[in-house]
């Protein structure tokens, strides 16, 4: 286990990807080197002394809701889309290991072949000796985003924060790469992003991190070292926390 430097703000943190973030240049599937650099960044924030998990979406594989709209029936689809969800899961898991650093895939529907089935007190004990793990297969549940996963995860972890990696660096009122004059937040509550639909995430994993007091930070993973930096309370982010 890393040494804990003083500059941390949180100690045990939860990051969310899209799948969509592990394509790159691509349109589709995962891009090496991409994957290659998230793991990366990954393990420099470890190596501040943080304890690390993930959730990955799975939409660069497989977009269950968008297959929904299509006629296939939604909880096929969902349970299709957490397939995605593992092999991107074990895709970063490669890379991490590539690099130094101890990972576990645990996933919520049983795939003992490839990797452990979730279990909270084990996923808890892999963090406290400095592996990274990361969480699979979204609830295990159709109708629930990996959105909901992720904050469902940073909940049962006991997490100081949920850091969701995008494209943008922090929650804007409008798509910047097509409203030129969007409006760049540093903070909100939870309550502007539900009232404002800002959609950062979904309104279930905003109300559980709400319910549960757990501050979530939106950020860029496109700059290199900003994951590092964010966590030291630098860099450019927007933070959404508790009301009031």
């Amino acid at each position: 286990m890393n040494a804990v430097s003083e500059d941390i703000k949180y100690r045990r943190i939860l990051l969310k990807l899209s799948g969509e973030a592990l394509m790159g240049d691509r349109e589709f599937g995962l891009e090496t080197d991409t994957v290659g650099r998230i793991a990366g960044e990954v393990k420099s924030v470890l190596e501040l002394g943080c304890e690390v998990c993930l959730v990955i979406g799975g939409g660069n594989i497989f977009r269950g809701i968008e297959a929904a709209s299509q006629g296939l029936e939604r909880g096929t689809a969902d349970y299709m889309g957490m397939l995605g969800t593992v092999i991107n899961a074990l895709a970063v898991q490669g890379a991490l290991e590539h690099i130094g650093v101890h990972t576990r895939v645990q996933s919520a529907i049983p795939m003992s072949t490839v990797c452990e089935p979730y279990i909270r007190r084990r996923a808890s004990r892999h963090m406290e000796k400095g592996r990274v793990v990361i969480f699979a297969a979204g609830t295990g549940s159709p109708y629930f985003t990996t959105d909901t996963a992720a904050a469902l995860r940073a909940v049962e972890m006991d997490c100081d924060a949920l850091f969701k990696g995008t494209q943008v660096d922090g929650v804007y009122s409008a798509d910047p790469h097509k409203v030129s004059d969007a409006v760049r937040y540093e903070s909100l509550t939870y309550h502007d992003v539900l009232a404002q639909e800002l959609g950062v995430m979904d309104a279930s994993a905003i109300s559980l991190s709400r319910e549960n007091e757990i501050p979530i930070l939106v950020f860029s993973l496109q700059n290199s070292g900003e994951f590092a930096n964010v966590v030291k309370g630098q860099g450019r982010y927007t933070v959404i926390r508790k009301d009031g």
